[in-house]
């Protein structure tokens, strides 16, 4: 069987204990590189508040935002992917960066998550949920928004430390979602983050 040959980019690492390390980045529709400015910004949010605690994100692709976690502190990442290519990559990435502390779930990230959300709540430790979930610009994707939302309901304030979603900038995100409620919104360009956080 011919193996499937895919254009790779690199990226690397911003700040923290492996700043300058390269991440590759499949170039293919199911996956999309946060762009750079818009992690900078992540993180300038966040700042030290990931020191020590999880970091999940949820759809992975090539898991560069859990991975900048995670070189910034977090104690441990989590990712999902469902695409063989992007899995792959996902796994080089962890590998170089930090095996000990990565945890990979290949399949369906809707499916997966419940395994994960059990992982981290197990673990004590206060989580951050990065959803990135593949843009709706393809047939079959309308409802990933109505099934992301849900999956957010889910999530336990006594688990969560903050779930931050990055979507179409057209799209208006609920101020509140299950136990959480909407704190700040940031847009670039096509893109924009919205954060979520234990209602006080």
């Amino acid at each position: 069987m011919k193996k499937e040959r895919i254009k790779v980019f690199t990226t690397t690492i911003n700040a923290g204990k492996h700043k300058g390390k390269k991440l590759e980045i499949p170039a293919i529709d199911t996956t999309r590189s946060s762009k750079s400015i818009l992690k900078e910004s992540l993180f300038n949010t966040l700042q030290f508040d990931v020191i020590d605690k999880n970091f999940v994100e949820v759809f992975g692709g090539s898991g560069s935002v859990g991975l900048e976690a995670l070189s910034r502190g977090a104690s441990d990442a989590y990712f999902s992917e469902y695409n063989k290519t992007a899995f792959r990559i996902l796994e080089n990435n962890a590998r170089n960066i930090d095996p000990a502390h990565t945890h990979l779930f290949f399949g369906d990230s809707f499916e997966k998550f419940e395994i994960i959300y059990d992982m981290v709540k197990r673990s004590g430790i206060k989580t951050y949920f990065y959803f990135d979930p593949p843009f709706s610009t393809r047939d079959g994707m309308d409802e990933v928004y109505d099934k992301t939302v849900a999956l957010i309901e889910t999530i336990e304030p006594d688990v969560c430390e903050m779930v931050i979603v990055e979507h179409m900038s057209n799209l208006e995100m609920p101020e509140q979602i299950g136990a959480l409620t909407q704190t700040k919104r940031k847009k670039f360009g096509r893109s924009t983050l919205t954060y979520y956080q234990p209602s006080l």
